[in-house]
């Protein structure tokens, strides 16, 4: 018995899958740098947003969640700027999972021979889905300072996991090896390790705080002014950890100096950032620019980290001009 003919509308839905599935990139092009580097920037600018939030005292402008009141999934007139703030940075939530996503199914074609750009595209969109359930929680707690700290220090993740996408991103696929003495290496992993302690120390400091994010929130219960005081030891060590490796870095002309050079520049901002906010009450925008300031410092570790290795097989340029000289 003859089988039916296919509907020209079932084999539509297919064509249409074969044309996208062929349309997708199989290496990294225009299109993938283009959306990753969007991808990151609204990681840092989710950061600047929810800072905002915290900031302005509109951390409960929607007082519940997922929708913003029990009656209507946006903000109403009646919140007035507070509403439109909160609302607005969960707004941008769906952005920045959107563009996620979009990284997700650009590398897809190429999983397999760039297998850690999916990973690391998998581990952001999965964070966000993630740090979105967490804001819910933020939320329907009231605001816990806890909960606010680990939703900063998940956001500050994300943004590095972000920068290490872009620095593969650039690179070739294949192994890797150490670029640089593991002395050195050790060095800079124990310069990160205080960054992080450093971040952590901040993130409490901020919970004891003035700035709960609303009036009726409770604080984390520690000395702020001891907390302001046990979080500027690590970021004066950090400081010098970080010296220490840009100069090595110079002496040896090694592959990360120019990004560690970034990295202490960052750092002399922040301090600079954090001395003026300590001295002068502790100022809203002060604040704001501290905490995305932190972020960028974690992204710029993340690529001094990344770069301490190189992919094996590609010679390093002045080893090649060494030896071009060597033999005119």
């Amino acid at each position: 018995m003859p089988s039916a003919p296919s509907s020209p509308t079932s084999s539509r839905g297919p064509a249409a899958l074969r044309r996208i599935g062929a349309w997708l990139p199989t290496r990294v092009d225009r299109r993938v740098r283009v959306f990753a580097w969007l991808s990151f920037v609204a990681e840092v600018l989710i950061i600047g947003t929810g800072g905002a939030v915290r900031l302005t005292g509109s951390g409960l402008g929607c007082p519940t969640w997922p929708r913003c009141t029990p009656d209507s999934l946006v903000n109403t007139p009646e919140m007035g700027i507070h509403g439109i703030i909160e609302f607005g940075n969960r707004t941008l939530t769906g952005v920045v999972g959107i563009l996620a996503l979009a990284v997700v199914v650009l590398v897809w074609r190429m999983r397999h021979e760039r297998r850690v750009l999916f990973v690391l595209s998998l581990v952001v969109l999965a964070g966000i889905v993630a740090q979105a359930l967490v804001g819910g929680v933020t939320v329907l707690t009231g605001l816990n300072p806890f909960i606010v700290g680990f939703h900063y220090v998940a956001s500050v993740s994300l943004v590095a996991v972000c920068a290490a996408f872009l620095v593969r991103m650039y690179q070739p696929a294949g192994p890797r090896r150490l670029a640089a003495p593991r002395w050195f290496a050790g060095l800079v992993h124990a310069t990160t390790a205080v960054l992080a302690l450093t971040i952590v120390f901040g993130v409490l400091t901020t919970g004891a705080g003035p700035h709960s994010g609303d009036d009726a929130s409770v604080r984390n219960g520690f000395d702020a002014q001891v907390l302001e005081h046990v979080h500027a030891w690590p970021g004066y060590a950090l400081f010098v950890l970080t010296l220490a490796v840009v100069v090595i870095a110079w002496r040896r002309h090694l592959a990360v100096r120019r990004w560690a050079t970034t990295l202490l520049a960052v750092e002399l901002v922040q301090i600079a950032v954090g001395l003026y906010q300590a001295r002068n009450g502790l100022p809203e925008l002060a604040v704001g620019t501290h905490m995305v300031l932190a972020a960028l410092a974690a992204a710029t570790m993340t690529v001094v980290v990344l770069r301490l290795k190189e992919p094996v097989g590609i010679e390093r340029q002045d080893a090649v001009r060494e030896r071009v000289a060597a033999r005119g």
